[in-house]
């Protein structure tokens, strides 16, 4: 078993436990992702829009991935939401990190 793999075991074995708990949603989607699973990474990042949309660290990964699948709109409309997260949580470094991303999306569409 690879350490990836043993850290998603302990991970979704954690989440058993803790089933609403954003960090660890969120490490489990970046696991997924790590193993080149886009399609459940996606499914956990959506999982912890569900759980916890006020999580301004999903927006940039959630996008990030949605760009890697081609699906420029959807990374485009994710980065559009966690802006709106950032700016209300008035997290600045969040909220340029969005801006530049989404700019980027944009101009490669």
């Amino acid at each position: 078993m690879t350490t990836t793999s043993q850290r998603l075991d302990l991970l979704l074995g954690i989440l058993k436990e803790t089933p609403n708990d954003s960090f660890v949603i969120f490490a489990i989607a970046k696991e997924y992702e790590n193993i080149g699973n886009q399609n459940e990474a996606i499914q956990y990042y959506e999982k912890l829009y569900q759980v916890d949309p006020t999580y301004v660290g999903l927006y940039f990964h959630w996008g990030k991935i949605h760009e890697e699948i081609n699906d420029s709109d959807k990374a485009i409309e994710i980065y559009s939401m966690g802006i709106e997260v950032a700016s209300l949580q008035k997290d600045g470094h969040a909220e340029r990190e969005l801006r530049a991303a989404k700019y980027n999306c944009e101009l490669l569409q």
